[in-house]
């Protein structure tokens, strides 16, 4: 869960959407983790996809 706050303040922080190559670059957090956390906010509907392979908060 921790890990999930970090990436929703990495995209609050950016002011645009990221890919998760970004995100991972950012907090440090392997891409590999990054992409299974990016599917959890998905599920909790507190990110969304702009555009294909971009993530931003809600």
């Amino acid at each position: 869960m921790e890990k999930e706050a970090s990436i929703l303040e990495v995209m609050k922080k950016a002011g645009k959407p990221l890919k998760a190559g970004e995100i991972s670059e950012i907090s440090g957090i392997d891409q590999k983790e990054v992409a299974g956390l990016i599917k959890a906010l998905q599920k909790k509907k507190l990110i969304m996809s702009p555009k294909r392979c971009f993530w931003q908060p809600k």
